[in-house]
């Protein structure tokens, strides 16, 4: 049953960097923050990659960092718009949005040819997903103000109709899932290990990048009791990669796929119970949806 508790873990650590990214990068005042976000997973990472190449043995050089430097980027450019896009729009709604990249990916290997043979209920996943996404998007596009602040009314934070509250963490998702879908043609040359540490290795750079114009260029402060949860978000995903690994590794991913997989429902109810997000029946039925998906998708993972 190892595989059950890695499995809740990882599902436990990427909800928990959902829920602690949104409280490091909500504050609208702060242009800043998605900066900072990226400096803390840079240094968590960057610490993880030392770690695995000094006391593991983990083998890395410049041409393995250059070949995985496009995906690399890719998933740093994902996240980074991710972080800015928890600014504006409620947990509940951008987890989900996000986490649908696994049937865009689908999309993707359909429509250049490199999909293998798919069972119906694959098809059927993809469907709900695009659905469940699309769903949101008219749900919120089309919600009346006043119904809106009065669902918000709980909430410390108050989130205006935007468009840019939607397009970026449906640019997450697609920016994820050409890093996913090019992740698996770059993996056939090199080993998984050294790929990863060549990703945190950019990671370290990037959030080196970040520092250097957010505090050296822009005098930005960091503030530990505005940071801290940024930096908790960072060990969260960190971990939850690694127990994620575990998981699949222990022989019964089929198992554990889906279980991980619904880390946003843990992240929607989060939002739902500590940051008093409150979203009305229509958005609920439409992140059900999403999330019926990307069970099915989970199952068919292996």
């Amino acid at each position: 049953m190892s595989w059950f508790w890695f499995s809740i873990i990882a599902l436990l650590c990427w909800s928990g960097s959902d829920f602690f990214s949104k409280i490091g990068c909500r504050d609208a005042k702060d242009p800043y923050s998605q900066n900072k976000m990226v400096m803390a997973v840079g240094v968590v990472m960057g610490l993880h990659a030392l770690y695995k190449i000094f006391l593991c043995g983990v083998e890395i050089s410049w041409s393995v960092i250059w070949t995985y430097l496009p995906i690399s980027l890719l998933y740093i450019s994902s996240m980074t718009l991710g972080y800015v896009g928890l600014r504006y729009i409620e947990l509940s709604i951008s987890s989900p949005i996000c986490n649908a990249s696994g049937a865009l990916v689908a999309v993707i290997a359909i429509v250049s040819g490199t999909a293998e043979a798919m069972a119906p209920a694959q098809y059927l996943a993809i469907v709900l997903c695009c659905a469940g996404v699309i769903g949101l998007g008219f749900v919120e596009a089309n919600e009346d103000d006043a119904l809106r602040a009065a669902r918000q009314e709980a909430s410390n934070y108050k989130y205006a109709k935007s468009w840019l509250a939607l397009a970026l963490p449906i640019a997450y998702c697609v920016l994820d899932a050409a890093g996913t879908f090019a992740d698996d043609l770059v993996l056939e040359t090199l080993n998984e290990e050294s790929a990863n540490v060549a990703y945190e290795l950019t990671f370290l750079a990037a959030g080196a990048v970040m520092f250097v114009y957010t505090c050296l260029i822009k005098k930005q402060p960091l503030v530990p009791k505005m940071e801290a949860p940024k930096y908790l978000g960072a060990v969260c995903e960190t971990i939850g990669q690694l127990f994620y690994i575990y998981a699949l590794a222990s022989g019964e991913s089929a198992l554990a796929a889906p279980i991980i997989a619904s880390y946003c429902m843990a992240s929607v109810l989060w939002s739902r119970l500590f940051l008093k997000e409150k979203l009305s029946w229509k958005h609920y039925a439409c992140i059900f949806v999403t999330f019926a998906g990307i069970v099915i998708m989970g199952v068919y993972d292996m």
